[in-house]
């Protein structure tokens, strides 16, 4: 790879890699929320997410470490300051992704590809498609608690509980698992594929 040094490319992936750590946290202290709630399948989300980010960060990382080598470098953004009930946090994790995919990571991308870095801006692109699907699935959760639908379903469907394995046939979750005792928040629908 060519150096980066006095690149835009370089700036971009600074701001990238500072964007998904703080992005990282921000989900850890979500997801401590949730559990605290026990809220077990949000805090799942939170955590999985958290660790997508880090890789993302990590992506981002390597690049300047090829590109600058050790070195220190600038970064002016902005970042979101959040944290609030578990409903405001999944809507403030689907709007950091949607700023990220939408218009950070596909700017990126373009200046990438014109700075002559056709494989960092095929990788912002990449993971522009992974904050895409993050923002889906903070969206659906946070609308299925708003309209009270996370745990039940107009059809039966199989819900496993995260805690002892336990799994039904319902249209809704248990209020406690009959197994293990664990509250409602601790089921997920389940999937073959899980």
């Amino acid at each position: 790879m060519k150096n980066l040094k006095g690149t835009k490319t370089a700036e971009c992936l600074a701001r990238a890699f500072a964007g998904e750590s703080q992005a990282r946290n921000r989900y850890t202290f979500f997801y401590e929320i949730a559990t605290q709630q026990k809220q077990d399948y949000i805090a799942h989300v939170f955590d999985e997410t958290a660790k997508n980010e880090k890789a993302h960060a990590k992506v981002f990382y390597d690049f300047l470490i090829k590109g600058l080598g050790s070195c220190d470098i600038h970064v002016d953004a902005h970042y979101p300051i959040e944290l609030g009930t578990i409903e405001e946090n999944l809507k403030a994790a689907a709007d950091g992704e949607h700023d990220e995919w939408s218009s950070a990571y596909k700017e990126f991308s373009e200046i990438a590809a014109s700075e002559g870095f056709p494989e960092i801006s095929t990788a912002f692109k990449n993971i522009a498609s992974i904050e895409k699907t993050h923002e889906e699935r903070f969206l659906d959760v946070y609308d299925k608690m708003k309209s009270s639908t996370l745990f039940t379903s107009d059809t039966p469907k199989l819900w496993k509980c995260r805690n002892c394995g336990y799994i039904l046939e319902s249209k809704s979750a248990p209020a406690v698992c009959p197994v293990c005792k664990y509250p409602q928040g601790f089921y997920e629908v389940h999937s073959q594929d899980n």
